[in-house]
């Protein structure tokens, strides 16, 4: 397993942890490098927290699935205008607004399809743990967690430290907002990614990902015949793959490789001469592995058809001594909580931005990740005005104090 020494599996579940997210322990009482100065400079603008909620409720009431960000992304940027900050809109449609490169926040515009009407309640007692507290404001809405909150957050501490900002396209898709974007500029100092983990939650790992579609063709015939056809080529090709990558019901799902068909379409063609099947994969991978190795492990037992692969996503593993993460540490303690540093088994961003830039890195954003992309997603309003206290502090820390360009 490739993870920082310090970094040990724990199985304590934590309120609000998310489903897809693992804790993981480390000496994190240690003395931190960083301090949290809790307000930020006089240079920049004071965003209140009235202001910060209309931002966050109009991107959410904005449908952005990916592939339809412009509106969302146009909103985005008329509040960095409003405020003084330099911003424009990319060739692929991210939202940049560059200022201190000490730290870059960045978060993701699309979200998944879904129509959530969305509206402000006072939290139900019957909600998921680490949802909102009784008497809280909750915003439902489709994107609300995943990740226009985070999103808005970042948008509002940006403007008030004065450090960079992008909010990236398609991460829900093809992550074509992030490739552009490191293909397009130098690495900053330290990144901050933008992902629901919690007021309290540092994430500092994901799985890497993989997706392949398998092609196989057979000739057409009486179905009493005991050749396989396509279809049963394709079946059995994949569960040789789910058996050479059989979970380990006593190990972390974090370290291994996990292997989903996600459609799977066969039949006669229209000449009624052949059978065709196609089966879209997608497989997780750990640290531990990379997309080569997994790639072969796959096809060690492929004897009919073929297999295309897309351009892997590699895992990544940060560590919980590097500043940004001291950072988080220093600011979640100000705000008298307990920080969380988790992994998570699922693939964001920052894979890609760890794959080119050599530089400090965490995922941080409130809401709970249990709801992401679920019918009921929805966020506590007043735990997104804390995460935003705790990235003012991170960002000033860690040198937000230059006069937004």
């Amino acid at each position: 397993m490739t993870t920082e020494s310090n970094a040990t599996e724990s199985n304590t579940a934590d309120a609000g942890a998310e489903s897809d997210a693992t804790a993981i322990n480390g000496n994190t009482a240690d003395s931190d490098a960083a301090t949290s100065k809790g307000t930020s400079t006089d240079s920049n603008s004071r965003v209140s927290r009235e202001a910060a909620r209309e931002l966050l409720i109009d991107l959410v009431s904005i449908p952005s699935p990916s592939g339809e960000e412009a509106a969302a992304g146009e909103r985005l940027a008329e509040f960095f205008v409003a405020n003084g900050r330099e911003v424009w809109i990319d060739d692929v449609g991210n939202v940049r607004a560059p200022a201190d490169d000490a730290v870059l926040l960045t978060s993701h515009i699309d979200t998944v399809p879904g129509d959530i009407p969305v509206r402000v309640e006072p939290a139900g007692a019957d909600g998921p743990s680490g949802v909102a507290a009784s008497g809280d404001d909750v915003l439902w809405g489709r994107g609300s967690v995943d990740a226009t909150g985070p999103l808005a957050a970042m948008a509002v501490a940006a403007v008030e430290t004065g450090v960079s900002f992008v909010g990236v396209v398609g991460e829900e898709t093809t992550s074509r907002g992030a490739r552009h974007l490191v293909a397009d500029r130098e690495a900053p100092e330290a990144v901050v990614n933008g992902e629901p983990s919690g007021v309290t939650g540092i994430t500092l790992g994901y799985r890497g990902f993989l997706s392949g579609t398998y092609v196989a063709t057979s000739e057409s015939g009486h179905t009493s015949r005991p050749e396989p056809n396509a279809i049963q080529q394709a079946i059995r090709w994949w569960s040789s793959v789910e058996a050479a990558f059989e979970a380990d019901d006593y190990g972390p799902i974090f370290e291994q490789v996990t292997a989903k068909p996600v459609d799977l379409e066969g039949g006669t063609t229209v000449d009624g001469l052949s059978v065709e099947a196609t089966l879209e994969a997608q497989l997780r991978i750990p640290p531990s592995l990379d997309a080569d190795r997994v790639r072969e492990t796959a096809e060690a037992s492929l004897e009919v058809g073929t297999v295309s692969w897309k351009e892997p996503i590699p895992p990544v593993m940060k560590s919980h001594r590097n500043e940004v993460a001291r950072a988080f540490r220093v600011a979640i303690r100000a705000q008298d909580l307990e920080p969380r540093l988790l992994r998570k088994t699922g693939t964001s961003d920052m894979n890609i931005y760890a794959d080119a830039w050599d530089c400090p890195m965490v995922t941080y954003g409130p809401g709970n990740a249990d709801l992401d992309h679920a019918p009921d997603e929805r966020l506590s309003l007043s735990a997104y005005d804390r995460s935003i206290d705790v990235l003012v502090d991170v960002s000033d820390s860690l040198g937000g104090d230059a006069d937004a360009e």
